[in-house]
């Protein structure tokens, strides 16, 4: 019996696994995708044939970039103080308000400009801090382009 229930098991997760849409949820930031707003999320699926982005709630392709038109790919992050959360808590407890204002957040941005033969595009995401490493090496493997830090690029006015 336990052998029949192991196999059943086994197999429903196997199913189910490969149902599921491989890839990596993404926040939209913004670019050249006229019907995605800023702040909507996406699955990004890269692979050697194609990076697709899909809407996350009805699975619509939004865009598939072949690999070798990519001309650019850039990373940067925006780091800020938990203001809002340190006044938050300081009602609660003054001594762990103040600790929170000390702490900060990360945002990891990554950007893709590509060019297909006359049709130019770019769009720029937020990714999570536990898969934007993944995406970046997923990238670059694909297009063969090394990503560009955008935190140390120094702007002179």
């Amino acid at each position: 019996m336990n052998k029949v229930l192991s196999a059943i098991l086994c197999l429903t997760l196997t199913t189910s696994m490969l149902a599921s849409d491989v890839g990596y949820k993404i926040a939209y930031d913004g670019g050249s995708l006229p019907d995605v707003k800023a702040g909507s999320t996406l699955n990004l699926s890269i692979t050697s044939d194609g990076i697709r982005l899909k809407k996350e709630k009805d699975k619509a392709e939004v865009v598939s970039i072949r690999p070798a038109s990519v001309t650019e790919l850039s990373y940067g992050q925006d780091v800020h103080r938990r203001v809002g959360t340190a006044i938050g808590l300081a009602v609660i407890s003054f001594g762990i308000g103040a600790l929170m204002a000390l702490a900060k957040s990360k945002k990891h941005y990554i950007g893709v400009t590509w060019d297909d033969a006359g049709k130019k595009g770019g769009i720029a995401f937020q990714a999570d801090k536990k898969v934007y490493r993944g995406i970046l090496a997923g990238l670059e493997g694909v297009t063969g382009k090394k990503s560009v830090n955008t935190d140390s690029l120094t702007v002179k006015n």
